[in-house]
């Protein structure tokens, strides 16, 4: 609480487990393709779980914006899809991530990792700003995956399990560099999960998010 107060929180809305699952909750969401591919292949179900709790939060709190942290750019990608289907009136708000100062995402769960894969996981940021300048530098997406995956399967302990360059918005894969393409990515570290996303505007367009053209890299260790 005293955290809340430092931040300046208003209110904090905490609701208990009674009050979010008066009865189990089996409704089955249309999320479409977004929810498909890269994590939605990985962990099925685990998309339709994250429009359950959140369209519940939305529906409770009935708030004008939501905002959520760019750590995992598909989940925000499902969530606006989800606020499209149940017709919510509000505005979905990308938040960037703070990084420690080797590149590495801050987070609570970063004390999970061993001495030697702490030492290791920040070049996973490297590598995927590395990527960047590659891609700037005229290289092809199939070029610019090998890349990705070589690299980081070559670092001690690491081992890729998916790197996806994919349109923005929809998260199909693209076989071409276009104005709203974005890197998903996740590797096995040791025994966690390193799940990164990397987003590479070439141009602003009036169908892509307000924060087309900057760059985001960022990582979400998962046990």
């Amino acid at each position: 609480c005293a955290r809340m107060r430092d931040a300046g929180v208003d209110i904090a809305f905490i609701p208990s487990v009674e009050e979010i699952y008066p009865e189990p909750d089996n409704r089955v969401f249309d999320l479409g393709k977004v929810a498909e591919v890269m994590e939605g292949t990985m962990r099925p179900g685990h998309f339709n779980g994250v429009a359950q709790i959140v369209s519940k939060l939305f529906r409770m709190v009935e708030p004008t914006r939501a905002y959520f942290g760019e750590k995992d750019f598909q989940q925000i990608a499902v969530i606006r899809k989800m606020v499209q289907l149940e017709g919510f009136s509000l505005e979905i708000v990308a938040c960037p991530i703070k990084r420690e100062e080797d590149g590495l995402a801050m987070s609570s769960r970063n004390v999970r990792l061993t001495p030697e894969h702490r030492a290791v996981a920040p070049q996973i940021h490297k590598i995927l700003t590395r990527s960047v300048d590659m891609k700037s530098e005229g290289a092809s997406v199939v070029d610019v995956k090998a890349y990705v995956v070589d690299a980081i399967n070559a670092l001690e302990g690491l081992e890729v399990e998916y790197y996806e360059i994919v349109d923005a918005l929809s998260m199909q894969a693209v076989g071409a560099w276009d104005e709203a393409a974005a890197g998903g990515f996740c590797c096995n570290v040791g025994t966690l999960r390193i799940q990164s996303s990397l987003s590479l505007f070439i141009c602003r367009s009036s169908a892509a998010p307000d924060y087309v053209g900057r760059l985001r890299c960022h990582c979400l260790l998962w046990l």
